[in-house]
């Protein structure tokens, strides 16, 4: 496979979705927002572009399977497209702007490539398995600082499995006191590609699916950042929880969640 092509038609496809997310913005009306769980929405605009990312990435790479948010339905094969029409879709239907389209290929149970659209600043991160990590063109590193006490960070609130909501809190009260901040976007996949260019030290969060983090990790990663679940190990993808960070706050970070989780 020729991962940088492939990568270039994934990032042309991913604008040309943009467009058409962009055009429905003002559109919208509540009888368009359909409710498939507890704070869980889902509008004809995650649709109408999953449908376009479903029909371009099958003519890009034919016979690959998917695992697709708005899609349960379709199959799996040992070649999948990860992804996510419209990460965000709550920041969407209330005009906030900051929502993403998020599109992964994994081998196996590896990611070897990663696309995410920030669809209001047109900003496209983009790598593939042995390469660098980018923003429009330009290489992107995860930042260089040293300490948690220096950092700004960003995490997302668990809106269905409210079960871990005791530690997760002693973890949030503590990073508001020891840190530079907490930032909360409401789109995961802008989260891990923030943390790749540096613009946060790292991201937390749990109860999150595969299409929300794949493209996200290896752009975190090719980046220079360090990606795992919270017992540090590598069940991130489908175990529902995600620690990202530079390389330098891992051991920190780790350090305090472990603690806070204990409490």
């Amino acid at each position: 496979m020729e991962l940088e092509k492939i990568t270039e038609q994934v990032c042309e496809l991913s604008r040309e979705t943009a467009v058409f997310i962009q055009q429905e913005v003002k559109k919208l009306r509540g009888a368009d927002i359909e409710t498939k769980g507890i704070h869980n929405f889902v509008t004809y605009v995650d649709k109408g572009s999953e449908e376009k990312l479903l029909k371009g990435l099958s003519k890009i790479l034919p016979g690959t399977g998917f695992i697709a948010e708005e899609s349960p339905e379709l199959e799996m094969k040992e070649r999948n497209w990860v992804i996510d029409p419209l990460d965000g879709t709550t920041n969407f239907i209330h005009g906030v702007p900051v929502y993403s389209i998020s599109i992964a290929l994994m081998e196996k149970s590896e990611v070897i490539l990663g696309v995410i659209l920030e669809v209001n600043q047109d900003e496209c991160f983009y790598t593939w398995k042995g390469a660098p990590s980018m923003l429009n063109g330009k290489r992107i590193l995860v930042s260089e600082t040293t300490r948690l006490s220096d950092s700004l960070l960003a995490t997302g609130f668990p809106y269905y499995d409210y079960s871990r909501l005791g530690p997760y809190m002693n973890l949030f009260r503590y990073l508001m006191e020891y840190s530079h901040g907490i930032r909360r976007l409401g789109s995961a996949a802008a989260d891990l590609a923030y943390v790749a260019c540096g613009r946060f030290e790292g991201f937390y969060e749990y109860g999150l699916s595969p299409w929300d983090v794949a493209a996200g990790t290896i752009l975190v990663k090719n980046a220079g950042g360090r990606v795992s679940d919270f017992t540090a190990g590598e069940n991130y993808i489908f175990g529902k929880e995600i620690v990202a960070t530079n390389d330098p706050i891992y051991n920190e970070f780790m350090k305090v969640l472990k603690e806070q989780f204990a409490q």
